[in-house]
């Protein structure tokens, strides 16, 4: 067995994070590139430093998982979603409209689908959990700054009401924050709640195997209500929907199957 293999085996009983569920090309390559800039010569040596580097090792974590993310990414879905989509869910739903931003990294996906609700419901009519893999980025979120980059697909309406800049960043305000709760989770591990309306999980899917893309189109079923909806990234289109319940809605937009 090889230094990488032996690594990733040791690293999964360290964190429970099983490296072996996502491309191991592009996570080698990401992996060997910190390794080097760090200094060390072998992933075990590596392994052995985060040991008693608490700090190293939270890095480590949010390298490996992708948090590259923008307000409205992809603008064209998100008038999708408010046009045709939402107005479908909240027709169809059972009460509180329930959301989840599965993968959510830094926040701009949850605070952007918390903008975009609170122009059509009140706060009490609908709820919106997020969750991430990664502490890091989790508490980054819950800080609610942002870099003017991240914000320039977001429509000028909500730029105005919901931000207030200070010097080069952007603080989302305290209205659109309380409307988000942020939770740790690992979609290869961990437990999925039940009776979504809505499951938001955008580019991230595209960095796991074949395998475990099944296994978490599965799982985001059994979460969703019936007539629930899936909403995916512009390079994730679901090949077969059926096979796992679905059919499509729209392109990238999947509902649950009855039955």
């Amino acid at each position: 067995m090889n230094d990488y293999a032996i690594f990733v085996k040791k690293f999964y009983i360290k964190s429970g994070i099983d490296l072996n569920l996502y491309k191991e090309a592009q996570m080698k390559r990401r992996m060997v590139a910190l390794r080097e800039k760090k200094g060390y010569a072998s992933f075990l040596e590596y392994l052995k430093a985060m040991d008693t580097d608490r700090q190293l090792y939270e890095e480590f974590l949010d390298r490996m998982t992708i948090n590259v993310s923008e307000f409205y990414r992809n603008p064209i879905r998100w008038q999708q979603l408010e046009e045709d989509i939402l107005p479908h869910l909240i027709r169809s739903s059972q009460g509180k409209l329930r959301v989840w931003s599965a993968a959510c990294s830094t926040g701009e996906e949850p605070y952007s689908l918390a903008m975009l609700l609170s122009k059509h419901l009140a706060p009490s009519q609908f709820s919106i959990m997020a969750t991430d893999l990664d502490d890091v980025v989790i508490e980054k979120a819950k800080q609610g700054k942002y870099h003017e980059r991240a914000l320039i697909d977001l429509p000028e309406e909500f730029q105005k009401r919901y931000f207030t800049r200070r010097g080069d960043d952007y603080y989302i305000s305290d209205e659109i924050k309380q409307l988000v709760t942020f939770k740790k989770h690992n979609l290869l591990a961990d437990v999925y709640e039940r009776n979504f309306d809505l499951i938001v999980c955008r580019n991230v899917l595209i960095y796991f195997t074949e395998e475990a893309k099944e296994k978490v189109y599965t799982s985001f079923q059994r979460a969703l209500r019936p007539g629930g909806m899936l909403f995916v990234g512009g390079t994730e289109q679901i090949f077969q929907p059926k096979r796992y319940g679905y059919a499509m809605k729209q392109s990238f937009f999947y509902e649950k199957m009855d039955g």
